[in-house]
């Protein structure tokens, strides 16, 4: 069922050209919401990129795709100025997906490898965690958030849970959900929920990119009494429910979607 088909409504993801923002992309597009993916990739990646792209387009909806660097404030301007014209007077965005990864995964202390600095930290919390406030008040400013419009931001149970390498990411998230409840809070007048969802261990480039993966990837097939990792797939399904007219009164939430992971 296409059930967002012919009302002229958008997804904006952030970070969409892989893992859980690309398959957030193809399942709003295959009920009928019209996609718009800012992503940073090389030109080496474009190919595959854009063949992955094309599958997106076959969904008969209206398609744009920006290959920039999202945490600019002058390329932000010009996402949403591009995005006015495209979605004309009547389009607007329904659902905000942030599903962004720069950050730094250096460990506090090592006698081997760099240790975190003042600007690691502030690096990666601008761009996981208070990026979703900058997008969300560019999009608003705009005015281009439909009536009931829907944010999504993806955390990890790392948010509360130290692992090694992660304490730049970890404060990202943390801030990034603060943002989130904020948001819930203070933007509800003007009909825009927020929730964060936390995924299990999803094996993604990002997870891929943190030392020790592969240990975490074995332990968490042992504790998810499913006995099995979160799939991107499993998150866009979250994402969608969420961008349903039913889900309307869920706001300022952190919702696991982990197959039960966090209980134990």
């Amino acid at each position: 069922m296409k059930e967002f088909k012919d009302k002229n409504q958008w997804a904006l993801i952030l970070g969409g050209s892989s893992g859980l923002g690309l398959a957030t992309a193809k399942k709003l597009a295959k009920h009928g919401l019209h996609i718009c993916i800012v992503h940073r990739n090389s030109r080496m990646q474009e190919d595959e990129i854009n063949a992955t792209f094309d599958s997106i387009k076959n969904q008969e909806i209206s398609f744009k795709a920006f290959n920039i660097d999202a945490f600019k404030p002058e390329k932000r301007t010009l996402i949403i100025e591009a995005l006015k014209t495209e979605l004309g007077i009547h389009g607007k965005i329904k659902t905000l997906v942030h599903s962004v990864a720069k950050g730094n995964l250096k460990p506090m202390i090592s006698d081997e490898s760099p240790v975190l600095k003042h600007d690691d930290f502030a690096l990666t919390i601008a761009a996981m965690g208070i990026s979703l406030y900058d997008w969300t008040t560019a999009v608003f400013e705009a005015n281009l958030f439909a009536e009931d419009a829907r944010i999504i931001s993806f955390t990890s149970e790392g948010n509360t849970k130290a692992w090694k390498n992660y304490a730049a990411v970890s404060a990202a998230k943390v801030t990034l959900e603060a943002i989130t409840r904020n948001i819930a809070l203070e933007f509800a007048p003007h009909g825009i929920k927020a929730n964060c969802i936390q995924a299990g261990v999803t094996d993604t480039q990002s997870l891929r990119m943190i030392p020790g993966s592969e240990n975490i990837i074995k332990h968490s097939l042992i504790r998810n009494p499913n006995k099995r990792l979160t799939l991107p797939e499993d998150v866009a399904n979250a994402v969608y429910l969420l961008s349903k007219n039913e889900a309307s009164w869920i706001t300022g939430t952190i919702i696991p979607v982990d197959g039960g992971e966090h209980l134990s």
